[in-house]
């Protein structure tokens, strides 16, 4: 699953007439970047939720067939926030562990691990959290890995990439339609032992502000032509 249904205020005026999935850096929009990584991942079938100016979203990618992907669509009049979106694309996504995206984060992180860790989490866990190192706009981190495994203290500290795979399961107490957050579901989940965890070192953003996505554009600028995210 791939979110997409975000507002995208602090990205404002670029949001005002454009969804920030849809914005471009490196040549191609952000959630391209993105469905291209996870089908060489292998991933072939993708739910994506939308609300602001989702019809653009749905224009540009259509049933996902150009990307090689199958997509289906989650719409939402007004954005759910993540574990809204998740609970109400229930119906779409089955009951089977799966791979989430945040559609206005960059990396060049290989999707293959977490395409094997949907198909092998243990029946204990409720999902496999990707962690990076802080950036400098969230200094203090949002959890500690020790072990492979996420806890809410400790550390050192480590941000929620807004990668992961996780268990339907996860938003069985959140009710289709209703505006709910990830990270407090994600935070009892660590307390109760059920989060693991991995940690990536390499280019990561999180695309929040005009600034950031100039900058991030400067540097795949500088990118050779043979590195992966650039394929």
């Amino acid at each position: 699953m791939v979110l997409a249904a975000g507002r995208g205020e602090r990205m404002r005026p670029l949001t005002d007439t454009c969804p920030k999935p849809l914005l471009s850096v490196g040549g191609r929009p952000l959630i391209v970047w993105a469905l291209q990584a996870l089908q060489r991942a292998g991933v072939r079938e993708v739910v994506i939720n939308h609300a602001h100016l989702g019809g653009m979203i749905v224009a540009a990618l259509g049933d996902g067939a150009s990307l090689g992907l199958s997509i289906t669509y989650s719409a939402e009049a007004q954005a759910l926030e993540t574990a809204g979106g998740i609970a109400a694309a229930r119906h779409a996504l089955g009951e089977q562990p799966f791979v989430l995206v945040n559609a206005d984060v960059f990396s060049d992180f290989d999707f293959a691990p977490l395409v094997a860790a949907a198909r092998s989490l243990p029946p204990a866990d409720l999902g496999l959290c990707v962690l990076v190192p802080n950036p400098e706009h969230h200094p203090d981190g949002d959890f500690a890995l020790v072990d492979g495994r996420i806890h809410n203290h400790g550390s050192p500290r480590l941000t929620y990439s807004g990668l992961a795979v996780l268990r339907p399961a996860l938003v069985d107490g959140v009710t289709p339609g209703e505006r709910a957050a990830l990270a407090p579901l994600l935070r009892d989940a660590a307390d109760r032992q059920r989060l693991a965890g991995l940690r990536f070192d390499g280019l990561w953003h999180d695309v929040g502000s005009p600034g950031r996505l100039r900058a991030l554009d400067a540097t795949l600028a500088q990118r050779s032509p043979g590195t992966p995210d650039s394929q």
